[in-house]
């Protein structure tokens, strides 16, 4: 088995230092022991940081992280969380495809006004949709 240096895991990883030390710190990966001063690491150890790496994109928390990882440091990923986690991917692709649409739409309308534009004014209520309230504007209250 071939041991890595600190240094040359963050060289093939893309971690600094740092990042791997604090890692190991909470117990996301675990170093073989030290040469010199310098932590040792078994070659897995790049997989278990491609792993960190694609849960972080995910979105998931290094505490979400962590519980997929057994005590001996291998994953065990709980499929029904990374499913609900791509089913919240897909939704958030789904919102920003809307608002793609609806911003190439806005600099490619021939329309003298984006109001006067049906394409404009379903994209834009379709986007309110999407967002719940927290896209939409209250109308002006019209008292007596």
């Amino acid at each position: 088995m071939k041991i890595l240096d600190i240094g040359e895991v963050a060289e093939r990883s893309g971690f600094k230092p740092s990042a791997l030390r604090y890692y190991e710190d909470a117990g996301l990966i675990s170093s073989i022991g030290r040469h010199g001063l310098r932590r040792q690491f078994a070659p897995e150890v790049l997989l278990q940081l491609q792993l960190i790496a694609m849960g972080k994109s995910a979105g998931f928390t290094l505490d979400e992280i962590a519980g997929m990882f057994s005590s001996n440091a291998m994953p065990d990923l709980p499929r029904d969380v990374i499913r609900a986690k791509a089913d919240e991917i897909d939704g958030k692709i789904r919102d920003l495809t809307v608002l793609s649409d609806t911003l190439r739409h806005v600099a490619d309308c021939p329309a003298p006004s984006h109001l006067e534009c049906p394409t404009f004014r379903r994209l834009l209520n379709e986007a309110g949709r999407r967002g719940g309230t927290r896209g939409r504007i209250a109308a002006p209250n019209r008292g007596p």
